[in-house]
């Protein structure tokens, strides 16, 4: 099997994005985006989905972090897209539930190749450390229109901030890891249609 790895690089006026993704990786994660709680949550993202995951991020923080955060989204899912390849083999669909603990977050992918995504999270504040929480929504919107996934997050149930988010980036990294694997018992493409 080829190697499923894949950089992409974007630089803009507003933000000079690199990231790195090996989808049959450890968990290892080099996160640098300037937002450091964006950092945690990429780091545990790289850890729960066994993903190696290397994310360089300069931009115009001083504005605020939304043009850093969606361009390190519109990042990762380029550099899924890229990295699934022809998608042979792919398991293709998966989902994980994640409790932290009052908090419980579902997350179910479709590695489609028809992007769509439904966000229901409401984490009930509007900053978690200097992460303007809307963004959370806009950071998972352009992974899932860019990697061309099927997404569906959502908030069963939590009230810290910190936890809900936690719980959605574990059940994603787990959703997706789980769908992006290959089973040696699916021939070509998981489709009736013949593609992906």
């Amino acid at each position: 099997m080829s190697e499923r790895k894949a950089t992409i690089h974007r630089t803009t006026r507003e933000t000079d994005v690199s990231v790195t993704l090996d989808l049959d990786g450890t968990g290892r994660g080099d996160i640098q985006t300037g937002v450091q709680f964006l950092d945690h949550m990429l780091a545990l993202f790289a850890k729960h989905g066994l993903f190696d995951l290397a994310v360089a991020c300069k931009g115009d923080l001083g504005v605020d972090g939304h043009h850093s955060v969606e361009d390190i989204g519109i990042c990762l899912g380029e550099a899924l897209a890229q990295a699934l390849g022809d998608k042979q083999g792919l398991t293709r669909f998966a989902h994980a539930y994640f409790p932290m603990d009052e908090a419980l977050a579902r997350v179910v992918a479709d590695l489609s190749g028809r992007p769509f995504i439904v966000y229901r999270v409401d984490a009930g504040r509007e900053r978690v450390g200097e992460l303007d929480a809307e963004l959370v929504e806009e950071f998972w919107r352009a992974v899932a229109m860019q990697g061309r996934v099927n997404l569906h997050i959502e908030l069963l149930y939590g009230k810290n901030a910190h936890h809900i988010f936690e719980a959605v980036f574990k059940a994603a990294a787990r959703a997706l890891s789980l769908a992006s694997r290959v089973d040696a018992r699916v021939q070509g493409v998981p489709s009736t249609k013949g593609v992906l």
